[in-house]
């Protein structure tokens, strides 16, 4: 058994929160990028949330999972049942976008969410050409449980974009948007043709995805102008905070092959 799967045994047969082993392996370099180069300047709203989620965040961009992916070291049996997980996922956050075109106020949000749901549905094709050499359909895909992992998180990003405004929802997409991004780019550097997770890394790093994620970020900072103020970092913040440490989960469910 892998030294991290020994952590993950103990601390569950200590009676330790599932997320434990996360929490332990999150010490954050004390210095904060203040811009992500090719993504967000130093003074956009997803900068200054990311500044305020500074652990969470590295927790999130350095979890083991990650690590593993970028060295090759992932058991595919691993990465099999993120991927699957992550098609119900990616389901729900279409839906997310769908809801953020009735949210929207205005043509052009519609559009711009629009145009995200079609992002996303486009993502999904990755899934099913990972599966479809496992031998799996998407309609295999389709009928796979939910995994507790993935019902806290979107439905956690829905409530969000029901309960709030635009604003509100797109903060709560933020973290996998713009963080896939952000991994995708630290990751592309010097991946060879051979390697296990190559087509995953070439997809999130690549330029398509990473206007995708600039998109996002200009979204963010313009509903930020027309809708927020002072008074809302607070509440943005806790959602960032919230929807990034639910995106750390989400690697650990497939590290931990979690149901």
């Amino acid at each position: 058994m892998p030294e991290d799967s020994e952590d993950i045994a103990t601390a569950t047969a200590a009676g330790e929160r599932p997320d434990a082993y996360t929490d332990a392996h999150t010490d954050a370099p004390p210095e904060t990028p203040e811009a992500v180069p090719g993504l967000a300047a130093a003074d956009s709203l997803f900068a200054r949330l990311r500044h305020a989620c500074w652990p969470e965040w590295h927790a999130y961009l350095d979890h083991p999972f990650v690590r593993r992916m970028a060295d090759g070291s992932l058991r595919q049996e691993c990465f099999r049942h993120y991927m699957g997980q992550d098609y119900l996922f990616l389901i729900h956050f279409a839906r997310a976008y769908a809801l953020g075109v009735f949210k929207s106020e205005s043509l052009e949000d519609m559009r711009r969410m629009g145009a995200g749901m079609a992002a996303i549905l486009d993502e999904m094709g990755l899934h099913v050409r990972y599966c479809q050499s496992w031998g799996l359909s998407p309609e295999d895909l389709e009928r796979l449980p939910e995994s507790k992992a993935t019902m806290a998180y979107t439905r956690y990003v829905l409530e969000r974009g029901l309960a709030g405004d635009l604003l509100d929802l797109v903060v709560a997409l933020s973290p996998c948007i713009i963080g896939y991004a952000e991994i995708g780019a630290r990751l592309i550097d010097g991946i060879d043709d051979d390697h296990p997770y190559g087509a995953w890394i070439r997809e999130y790093g690549g330029a398509g995805y990473r206007q995708v994620a600039r998109d996002a970020v200009e979204t963010m900072d313009r509903l930020m102008v027309e809708r927020g103020g002072p008074g809302r970092m607070p509440g943005l913040v806790d959602t960032f905070r919230q929807a990034t440490r639910l995106e750390a989960d989400f690697w650990q469910m497939g590290l931990t092959l979690a149901d």
